[in-house]
């Protein structure tokens, strides 16, 4: 079952949808679901793309090869919540 995204786990799957030109309808996306591997499919290279999106649209900062980044990217909510704790307006 797919729990209700909140507002910034929308955004981000907008993002990551249209940023990486995924063919998924954003509500098909479970905001508890692992976005790498047998989530989304995506992958390292997705990842750096991403880290970019977020970096331009949420002033955030991703350190490529920091031991954090797998709890931060493990699903939409974690990614969400570190990006509401980490953003710059």
């Amino acid at each position: 079952m797919i729990t209700t995204p909140t507002k910034i786990e929308s955004e981000l799957a907008t993002l990551i949808i249209e940023g990486l030109n995924l063919d998924i309808d954003r509500e098909h996306i479970d905001p508890d679901g692992p976005i790498f591997g047998e989530g989304l499919g995506l992958d390292s290279i997705d990842a750096l793309e991403l880290g970019m999106l977020l970096s331009s649209t949420y002033h955030v900062t991703i350190t490529p090869g920091d031991k954090k980044n797998d709890e931060i990217f493990k699903s939409l909510r974690s990614l969400g919540q570190y990006v509401e704790q980490h953003r710059q307006a």
